[in-house]
């Protein structure tokens, strides 16, 4: 999953659209498809490739990469089909537009998708960094869970930091340790594949095991769900009707990044592959430092991965009559209670998901999860119900056909793939 969760709105987040007319230039926009889609889920690639076999995980992300890219520009043709039938308020939100298809039943099932998304991406940079912690320290003998909670009264008192301007610096640094690491980790892979120890023929293409093959796949979903961000950049382009072209090279680039990175860390380490591609590298300075800067990079980016969980309960909270004689004056300002109560409940939330990553067992086995689940839902399942229902009766047989495959493909993935990842591939 990409790093889409460091942009949010003052409603839910996602899918929000910066106004009727963009600013932003071409090269602009690739930018930002770039930083909202790809990120530290990349890193966990090349155990997807060791799951599967390195041609299953190539065809994956492939077939990944084209059905995110069709089901973006679905979610672009319902937001304008919706605008071209109404003359109210352009739709800014996921909940938005699905309560536009289906009601009420269909802004909460939106919402509610978009919210264990946050949530699982959340749950996944704790158990990144803690894994990755562990790892530089595993001679100190403490657990993995232990990193995890250490972290817990850092990102509090983030948290409580009011302007996420102020964390972009780090949000910055945390997208150049990344670039960092996946070029360390390419010139070890390499300098590994060049060695006298490297064979071709050890490396499975297919896996034989076939609960591989989902769960590549929820991997696969897991680094192209940047579903969050689709609308708001097509509508930040000055010039939104290049927004399709543009996305497919952006696709087409990441897509050829994804699939050479997963190939060289499996071809490197075969069989000792780990779920995050960063614990394979030596253990010397150069690698010590790389995980450290990711560490550091990622602990400052996670207040701005979960503001937008924040933000939605706190607004479903000040939709509440008792929150709002709580927790206001009588002449709508927050009172100290009210911050309190701010602070708390923003605290109990990032106990609440240390807890949860305290039991992940793995980066990689959460990542494929959330891949499989949510992001199957939100990236397929989601945008073709809304196009059907929205423009069905217009759409040719094949389109309809096509949706209805992203339908009910998507709801067996996500199903298939769930079982097989708490199962056990």
């Amino acid at each position: 999953m990409g790093t889409e969760f460091k942009n949010s709105a003052s409603d839910i987040p996602l899918l929000e659209s910066s106004s009727s007319t963009g600013t932003a230039s071409t090269i602009q926009t690739l930018g930002n498809i770039i930083v909202s889609i790809v990120g530290t889920g990349i890193l966990g690639l090349p155990f997807a490739f060791r799951v599967a076999g390195w041609f299953a995980g190539s065809l994956g992300i492939v077939i990944a990469g084209i059905s995110t890219y069709y089901c973006m520009l679905l979610l672009v043709q319902c937001r304008d089909k919706q605008a071209s039938q109404e003359l109210t308020a352009e739709t800014r939100t996921y909940g938005d537009l699905g309560y536009k298809c289906l009601g009420n039943t269909g802004r909460f099932l939106s919402e509610f998708l978009i919210f264990i998304s946050q949530c699982g991406g959340s749950v996944a940079y704790l158990v990144f960094i803690g894994q990755n912690l562990s790892s530089i320290f595993k001679f100190s003998g403490v657990p993995l869970s232990s990193f995890i909670f250490l972290l817990v009264p850092i990102e509090i008192a983030l948290s409580w930091i009011g302007s996420l301007s102020s964390l972009a610096p780090f949000s910055i640094f945390a997208d150049v340790c990344n670039v960092l690491a996946m070029a360390i980790v390419v010139k070890e892979d390499v300098g590994k594949m060049l060695s006298g120890e490297f064979k071709f023929s050890d490396r499975t293409a297919i896996t034989s095991n076939i609960g591989g093959l989902p769960f590549a796949g929820g991997m696969a979903v897991f680094c192209f769900e940047g579903f969050g961000m689709t609308l708001a950049l097509e509508a930040s382009m000055r010039e939104r009707c290049r927004f399709p072209g543009l996305l497919a090279k952006a696709f087409t680039g990441i897509t050829i990044v994804y699939m050479f990175f997963g190939f060289s860390g499996y071809m490197a380490y075969g069989d000792q592959t780990r779920d995050i591609i960063t614990l394979n590298l030596p253990h010397n300075w150069s690698s010590i430092t790389v995980q450290i800067g990711l560490c550091l990079g990622l602990v400052f980016t996670f207040p701005i991965m979960v503001h937008p969980v924040h933000e939605i309960v706190e607004g479903k909270l000040e939709k509440s009559e008792w929150y709002q004689k709580l927790y206001y004056d009588d002449c709508g300002n927050s009172t100290i209670i009210g911050k309190f109560g701010r602070y708390l409940s923003r605290s109990i939330l990032i106990i609440i998901l240390a807890f949860l990553a305290s039991f992940v067992p793995g980066f990689g086995v959460f990542a494929s999860l959330v891949g499989s689940t949510v992001c199957a839902l939100i990236s397929f399942v989601l945008p073709a119900t809304f196009h059907l229902i929205l423009l069905g009766q217009s759409l040719p047989f094949w389109q309809r056909a096509l949706d209805y495959f992203f339908l009910i493909g998507g709801l067996l993935f996500a199903g298939y793939g769930t079982y097989n990842t708490i199962v056990g591939v």
